[in-house]
């Protein structure tokens, strides 16, 4: 009785959002735990939607069919799921970004291996950036970044200016020599 306390307690401090999913969609091994405890086979419940007097619809009953242990009703609410018959493929039921927003919840709370497979999810994003690497251009082998023209001629500039820091006296002496830009023709730029 005391493991029920602590985990309705633990229950209790999870956010509204990552509680309403849990709820709709209870991680594997509780669910596992709920199907074995079930009868096997099919089991039918009959609900009464309205039990409103003034209703003409009050005595309409809707019969739920409880499936197999083996088969989940939904398998993965991020994924897209494919209908049995039409073969046409549906849209997850949470977008990319209430994913995202899921798993970080999930992830400050410590529960994130609970929440079924998403490409949002932490081991994927590791296997991902594993499998593709950074991704920024020019931190490959070979790879240069463009960058912009003053960059990409800089060091060019500085090797020449370089050169002629060094050969500055030289200049210099043919100057005096020439007598003060008689006859030159090498103006500095």
């Amino acid at each position: 009785m005391s493991t029920q306390q602590h985990y309705v307690k633990l229950a209790q401090t999870l956010p509204p959002k990552l509680l309403r999913f849990f709820a709709r969609y209870p991680p594997p091994a509780i669910s596992q735990s709920i199907i074995q405890k079930s009868s096997s086979g099919y089991s039918s419940t009959t609900t009464a939607l309205n039990t409103s007097s003034s209703d003409p619809n009050a005595s309409r009953d809707e019969t739920v069919l409880s499936l197999p242990p083996g088969m989940p009703e939904v398998l993965n609410p991020f994924q897209c799921q494919k209908h049995p018959i039409t073969g046409n493929r549906h849209d997850p039921i949470y977008s990319l970004r209430r994913q995202a927003d899921l798993v970080k919840i999930a992830r400050a709370n410590g529960l994130e291996e609970l929440l079924p497979f998403t490409v949002k999810g932490t081991e994927a994003r590791i296997r991902k950036r594993e499998e593709l690497g950074l991704r920024v251009k020019g931190t490959g082998v070979g790879q240069k970044v463009k960058g912009k023209a003053r960059e990409r001629t800089m060091k060019g500039r500085l090797d020449k200016r370089k050169k002629a820091m060094l050969e500055m006296p030289q200049m210099i002496q043919t100057w005096k020599q020439r007598g003060h830009g008689r006859g030159w023709k090498k103006f500095p730029k």
